[in-house]
Protein backbone atom coordinates (compact mmCIF):
# COMPACT_ATOMS: atom_id res chain seq x y z
CA UNK A 1 0.00 0.00 0.00
CA UNK A 2 1.92 3.41 -0.99
CA UNK A 3 0.63 6.97 -1.14
CA UNK A 4 0.63 8.53 -4.42
CA UNK A 5 1.58 12.56 -4.20
CA UNK A 6 0.15 14.59 -7.13
CA UNK A 7 2.47 17.67 -8.71
CA UNK A 8 0.90 20.22 -6.85
CA UNK A 9 2.60 18.84 -3.52
CA UNK A 10 6.17 18.21 -4.72
CA UNK A 11 7.46 21.11 -2.56
CA UNK A 12 9.02 19.89 0.80
CA UNK A 13 7.13 21.33 4.24
CA UNK A 14 9.82 23.18 6.36
CA UNK A 15 8.75 20.56 9.36
CA UNK A 16 8.22 16.97 9.22
CA UNK A 17 4.96 15.94 11.09
CA UNK A 18 5.09 12.41 9.87
CA UNK A 19 7.07 10.13 7.91
CA UNK A 20 7.91 6.51 6.96
CA UNK A 21 10.43 4.69 8.91
CA UNK A 22 10.97 2.59 5.80
CA UNK A 23 14.73 1.73 5.02
CA UNK A 24 15.40 4.05 1.81
CA UNK A 25 18.61 5.65 0.52
CA UNK A 26 17.50 9.37 1.50
CA UNK A 27 14.82 10.33 4.43
CA UNK A 28 11.53 12.69 3.24
CA UNK A 29 8.71 13.08 4.55
CA UNK A 30 5.99 10.46 4.03
CA UNK A 31 3.49 12.57 2.20
CA UNK A 32 6.22 15.16 0.85
CA UNK A 33 7.69 15.58 -2.52
CA UNK A 34 10.38 14.16 -4.22
CA UNK A 35 14.27 14.99 -4.78
CA UNK A 36 14.80 17.57 -7.69
CA UNK A 37 17.30 16.45 -10.13
CA UNK A 38 19.04 17.56 -13.01
CA UNK A 39 16.08 16.55 -15.77
CA UNK A 40 13.13 16.46 -13.19
CA UNK A 41 11.81 14.83 -9.66
CA UNK A 42 13.39 11.80 -8.61
CA UNK A 43 10.75 9.67 -6.81
CA UNK A 44 10.89 7.40 -4.32
CA UNK A 45 7.09 5.67 -3.15
CA UNK A 46 7.30 4.46 0.47
CA UNK A 47 4.73 2.00 1.89
CA UNK A 48 2.52 3.64 4.76
CA UNK A 49 1.72 0.16 5.79
CA UNK A 50 3.94 -2.72 4.97
CA UNK A 51 2.38 -6.34 3.81
CA UNK A 52 2.69 -8.01 7.10
CA UNK A 53 0.16 -5.06 8.91
CA UNK A 54 2.58 -2.92 10.53
CA UNK A 55 2.77 0.92 10.37
CA UNK A 56 5.58 2.98 9.26
CA UNK A 57 4.15 6.07 10.22
CA UNK A 58 5.97 7.86 12.70
CA UNK A 59 4.24 10.85 14.26
CA UNK A 60 6.74 13.80 15.48
CA UNK A 61 6.35 16.87 17.26
CA UNK A 62 4.09 16.30 19.57
CA UNK A 63 3.96 17.75 22.89
CA UNK A 64 3.37 15.03 26.07
CA UNK A 65 3.31 12.23 23.50
CA UNK A 66 4.85 9.97 26.40
CA UNK A 67 2.37 10.76 29.25
CA UNK A 68 -0.10 9.63 26.60
CA UNK A 69 1.87 6.13 26.33
CA UNK A 70 2.10 6.12 30.50
CA UNK A 71 -1.98 7.14 30.37
CA UNK A 72 -2.83 3.88 28.97
CA UNK A 73 -0.50 1.19 30.70
CA UNK A 74 -2.12 -2.19 29.57
CA UNK A 75 -1.87 -1.35 25.98
CA UNK A 76 1.77 0.20 26.35
CA UNK A 77 2.72 -3.12 27.51
CA UNK A 78 0.67 -5.22 24.86
CA UNK A 79 2.66 -3.08 22.32
CA UNK A 80 6.13 -3.26 23.76
CA UNK A 81 8.95 -5.71 22.57
CA UNK A 82 9.33 -9.23 23.77
CA UNK A 83 13.05 -8.05 24.64
CA UNK A 84 12.23 -4.99 26.41
CA UNK A 85 9.03 -6.82 28.27
CA UNK A 86 11.57 -9.94 29.69
CA UNK A 87 13.71 -7.02 31.07
CA UNK A 88 11.29 -5.12 32.56
CA UNK A 89 9.60 -8.36 34.04
CA UNK A 90 13.11 -9.41 35.54
CA UNK A 91 14.10 -5.71 36.46
CA UNK A 92 10.51 -5.10 38.30
CA UNK A 93 11.06 -8.24 40.32
CA UNK A 94 14.89 -7.90 41.28
CA UNK A 95 13.72 -4.29 42.12
CA UNK A 96 10.99 -4.90 44.39
CA UNK A 97 12.94 -7.50 45.99
CA UNK A 98 16.18 -5.19 46.76
CA UNK A 99 13.81 -2.04 47.75
CA UNK A 100 11.46 -4.43 50.36
CA UNK A 101 15.02 -5.58 51.32
CA UNK A 102 16.38 -2.15 52.44
CA UNK A 103 13.25 -1.42 53.93
CA UNK A 104 13.42 -5.00 56.46
CA UNK A 105 16.84 -3.95 56.73
CA UNK A 106 15.93 -0.40 58.42
CA UNK A 107 13.30 -2.37 60.69
CA UNK A 108 16.30 -4.27 62.02
CA UNK A 109 18.33 -1.39 62.15
CA UNK A 110 15.74 1.05 64.75
CA UNK A 111 15.14 -2.37 66.28
CA UNK A 112 18.51 -2.69 67.10
CA UNK A 113 18.63 -6.45 65.50
CA UNK A 114 21.86 -6.20 63.92
CA UNK A 115 25.37 -7.65 64.67
CA UNK A 116 26.70 -4.34 64.65
CA UNK A 117 24.71 -3.74 67.85
CA UNK A 118 25.64 -6.94 69.45
CA UNK A 119 22.41 -8.04 70.73
CA UNK A 120 21.89 -10.00 73.78
CA UNK A 121 21.15 -13.76 74.59
CA UNK A 122 17.39 -12.77 75.15
CA UNK A 123 16.89 -10.14 72.70
CA UNK A 124 13.95 -11.03 70.42
CA UNK A 125 14.50 -10.08 66.94
CA UNK A 126 11.85 -8.78 64.35
CA UNK A 127 12.92 -11.38 62.08
CA UNK A 128 14.98 -13.95 62.89
CA UNK A 129 18.08 -14.80 61.57
CA UNK A 130 18.17 -11.50 59.57
CA UNK A 131 21.10 -9.20 60.96
CA UNK A 132 22.29 -8.10 57.33
CA UNK A 133 21.53 -6.47 54.67
CA UNK A 134 22.26 -9.68 52.51
CA UNK A 135 19.75 -11.41 55.01
CA UNK A 136 17.06 -8.61 54.58
CA UNK A 137 16.98 -9.21 50.76
CA UNK A 138 17.25 -13.24 50.84
CA UNK A 139 13.72 -12.47 53.97
CA UNK A 140 12.33 -10.30 50.92
CA UNK A 141 12.96 -12.58 48.19
CA UNK A 142 11.66 -15.82 50.44
CA UNK A 143 8.53 -13.54 51.48
CA UNK A 144 7.76 -12.27 47.83
CA UNK A 145 7.86 -15.52 46.36
CA UNK A 146 6.31 -17.62 49.07
CA UNK A 147 9.81 -19.93 49.27
CA UNK A 148 9.57 -19.89 53.12
CA UNK A 149 13.09 -22.42 53.77
CA UNK A 150 11.85 -21.85 57.36
CA UNK A 151 14.98 -20.54 58.37
CA UNK A 152 13.81 -16.72 58.44
CA UNK A 153 10.90 -16.04 60.05
CA UNK A 154 9.13 -12.89 61.39
CA UNK A 155 7.83 -12.26 65.00
CA UNK A 156 5.31 -10.73 67.16
CA UNK A 157 8.08 -8.34 68.21
CA UNK A 158 7.44 -5.72 66.20
CA UNK A 159 3.75 -4.44 64.69
CA UNK A 160 6.29 -2.27 61.79
CA UNK A 161 7.14 -5.54 60.84
CA UNK A 162 3.37 -7.01 60.40
CA UNK A 163 2.36 -4.27 58.53
CA UNK A 164 5.48 -4.27 56.03
CA UNK A 165 4.73 -7.97 55.67
CA UNK A 166 1.10 -7.05 54.52
CA UNK A 167 2.13 -3.72 52.60
CA UNK A 168 4.40 -5.98 50.08
CA UNK A 169 2.50 -8.83 49.60
CA UNK A 170 -0.63 -6.60 48.39
CA UNK A 171 1.59 -4.47 46.31
CA UNK A 172 3.32 -7.44 44.60
CA UNK A 173 0.64 -9.40 44.07
CA UNK A 174 -1.01 -6.58 42.34
CA UNK A 175 2.33 -6.25 40.36
CA UNK A 176 2.48 -9.96 39.57
CA UNK A 177 -1.60 -9.95 38.36
CA UNK A 178 -1.12 -7.21 35.75
CA UNK A 179 2.78 -8.53 34.44
CA UNK A 180 1.58 -11.86 34.11
CA UNK A 181 -2.29 -10.21 32.28
CA UNK A 182 -0.23 -8.50 29.87
CA UNK A 183 2.37 -11.60 29.00
CA UNK A 184 -0.86 -13.75 28.66
CA UNK A 185 -2.86 -11.12 26.52
CA UNK A 186 0.36 -10.60 24.39
CA UNK A 187 0.55 -14.50 23.86
CA UNK A 188 -2.86 -14.74 22.81
CA UNK A 189 -2.88 -12.17 20.40
CA UNK A 190 -3.51 -13.56 16.63
CA UNK A 191 -0.53 -11.40 15.05
CA UNK A 192 1.47 -13.99 13.73
CA UNK A 193 -1.94 -15.43 12.41
CA UNK A 194 -1.39 -13.14 9.33
CA UNK A 195 1.69 -13.75 8.99
CA UNK A 196 0.63 -17.62 7.02
CA UNK A 197 -1.90 -15.10 4.89
CA UNK A 198 0.09 -14.68 1.70
CA UNK A 199 -0.41 -11.98 -0.67
CA UNK A 200 0.27 -12.34 -4.64
CA UNK A 201 3.65 -10.04 -4.86
CA UNK A 202 1.90 -7.96 -7.64
CA UNK A 203 -1.66 -7.03 -8.33
CA UNK A 204 -3.09 -7.59 -12.16
CA UNK A 205 -5.44 -5.07 -14.00
CA UNK A 206 -6.74 -7.10 -16.90
CA UNK A 207 -10.58 -8.09 -18.11
CA UNK A 208 -12.97 -10.50 -16.24
CA UNK A 209 -16.16 -11.75 -17.34
CA UNK A 210 -15.84 -8.90 -19.70
CA UNK A 211 -15.20 -5.92 -17.61
CA UNK A 212 -12.30 -4.40 -16.19
CA UNK A 213 -11.02 -5.97 -12.90
CA UNK A 214 -7.92 -5.52 -10.33
CA UNK A 215 -7.05 -8.81 -9.27
CA UNK A 216 -4.98 -10.07 -6.66
CA UNK A 217 -4.06 -13.69 -5.31
CA UNK A 218 -4.61 -15.09 -1.56
CA UNK A 219 -3.73 -18.05 0.37
CA UNK A 220 -3.87 -19.73 3.81
CA UNK A 221 -0.63 -21.36 4.68
CA UNK A 222 -2.39 -23.30 7.52
CA UNK A 223 -4.22 -26.25 7.85
CA UNK A 224 -6.57 -24.78 10.31
CA UNK A 225 -9.38 -22.88 8.22
CA UNK A 226 -10.68 -19.56 7.68
CA UNK A 227 -14.04 -19.14 7.56
CA UNK A 228 -16.11 -15.50 6.40
CA UNK A 229 -12.77 -14.34 5.02
CA UNK A 230 -13.20 -10.83 3.53
CA UNK A 231 -10.40 -8.79 1.63
CA UNK A 232 -10.73 -4.70 1.53
CA UNK A 233 -8.34 -2.60 0.05
CA UNK A 234 -7.38 1.07 0.90
CA UNK A 235 -6.42 3.60 -1.64
CA UNK A 236 -4.18 6.49 -0.15
CA UNK A 237 -3.43 9.58 -2.60
CA UNK A 238 -3.62 13.30 -2.28
CA UNK A 239 -6.92 14.83 -3.49
CA UNK A 240 -8.11 18.40 -4.18
CA UNK A 241 -11.67 18.96 -3.14
CA UNK A 242 -14.43 21.30 -4.43
CA UNK A 243 -13.46 24.41 -2.22
CA UNK A 244 -9.80 24.03 -3.16
CA UNK A 245 -8.71 22.38 0.38
CA UNK A 246 -5.66 19.77 -0.22
CA UNK A 247 -6.18 16.20 1.40
CA UNK A 248 -2.92 15.17 2.32
CA UNK A 249 -3.77 11.41 2.71
CA UNK A 250 -7.08 10.63 1.39
CA UNK A 251 -8.99 7.07 2.12
CA UNK A 252 -10.92 4.97 -0.48
CA UNK A 253 -11.96 2.10 0.16
CA UNK A 254 -11.20 -0.63 -2.43
CA UNK A 255 -13.57 -3.55 -1.90
CA UNK A 256 -12.97 -7.14 -3.12
CA UNK A 257 -14.76 -10.17 -3.85
CA UNK A 258 -14.30 -13.71 -4.95
CA UNK A 259 -17.08 -13.98 -7.49
CA UNK A 260 -20.82 -12.38 -7.68
CA UNK A 261 -22.23 -14.24 -5.51
CA UNK A 262 -19.73 -15.01 -2.34
CA UNK A 263 -18.50 -11.95 0.11
CA UNK A 264 -17.41 -14.82 2.64
CA UNK A 265 -15.35 -17.22 0.93
CA UNK A 266 -14.14 -20.62 1.89
CA UNK A 267 -10.41 -20.01 1.85
CA UNK A 268 -9.25 -23.51 1.96
CA UNK A 269 -7.46 -23.17 -1.78
CA UNK A 270 -5.80 -19.79 -3.15
CA UNK A 271 -8.20 -17.96 -4.65
CA UNK A 272 -8.42 -14.45 -6.73
CA UNK A 273 -10.28 -11.91 -5.36
CA UNK A 274 -11.44 -9.05 -7.68
CA UNK A 275 -12.18 -5.78 -7.84
CA UNK A 276 -14.59 -4.24 -10.12
CA UNK A 277 -13.48 -1.05 -12.09
CA UNK A 278 -16.41 1.11 -12.98
CA UNK A 279 -18.13 4.43 -12.68
CA UNK A 280 -18.31 4.15 -8.79
CA UNK A 281 -14.55 2.50 -8.39
CA UNK A 282 -11.48 4.82 -7.10
CA UNK A 283 -9.32 3.36 -9.71
CA UNK A 284 -11.56 3.94 -12.66
CA UNK A 285 -9.90 7.45 -13.00
CA UNK A 286 -5.99 5.35 -13.49
CA UNK A 287 -8.09 2.44 -15.40
CA UNK A 288 -9.11 5.40 -17.97
CA UNK A 289 -5.93 6.33 -18.56
CA UNK A 290 -4.81 2.87 -19.66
Amino acid sequence: MTSATPPSSRSSSPQKVCHSQTQTDVLKPLLGGGISGGGGTLRKRRRVLSKDGRSNVRIEHVSGRNTLYMRDLWTTFLDMQWRYKFFLFTATFAGTWFLFGVLWYLVALVHGDLLEFDPPSNHTPCVLQMQTLTGAFLFSLESQTTIGYGFRCITEECPAAIILLIVQLVITMLMEIFITGTFLAKVARPKKRGETVKFSQHAVVSTHEGRPCLMIRVANMRKSLLLGCQVTGKLLQTSLTKEGETVRLDQRNVPFQVDTSSDSPFLILPLTFYHLIDDSSPLRAWAAKG
